[in-house]
């Protein structure tokens, strides 16, 4: 199982050939292909301030627009939840000393929980997190 995280979910909706090509790889890939509820929340975060922020119409109306493509593109896939079982594993390793950012540890829980490997561009960050599996589908 290969979980999406953030970095790769906004190349999915950018209209890139990075993006292409990573749907390409996806529709290719021997194993399912999901992303997390934290990703869910950071990529709906970043779109809703983009349109609070926007300066002009046009660009209020392009963030809408890519808001649309990134709930239609979340529907499609399914969202691993953040539950007790992340959350005690997130504790137990802020206790430890892992000093990650919240969000991409309790991205990196989830993974753990299902034995997934996280598709990201942030390997400095979660290279910190024992036993963690990563792979950067994008550089």
């Amino acid at each position: 199982m290969f979980l999406l995280d953030t970095n790769h979910l906004r190349e999915l909706i950018g209209g890139t050939k990075l993006g292409d090509r990573l749907r390409q790889w996806i529709s290719e890939a021997d194993a399912d292909v999901v992303t997390s509820i934290i990703n869910a929340d950071e990529c709906l975060r970043g779109w809703l301030a983009l349109i609070a922020g926007a300066d002009s119409p046009e660009r209020e109306t392009m963030a809408y627009e890519r808001l649309n493509v990134m709930i239609d593109l979340l529907n499609d896939l399914v969202r691993l939840p953040y539950d007790n079982d992340a959350a005690q594993r997130f504790a137990t390793m802020r206790k430890s000393g892992i000093r990650i950012g919240s969000k991409d540890l309790k991205i990196a829980c989830i993974a753990l929980e299902y034995n997934a490997t996280v598709l990201t561009r942030n390997g400095a960050d979660f290279n910190r997190v024992p036993g963690l599996k990563i792979e950067n589908w994008l550089d």
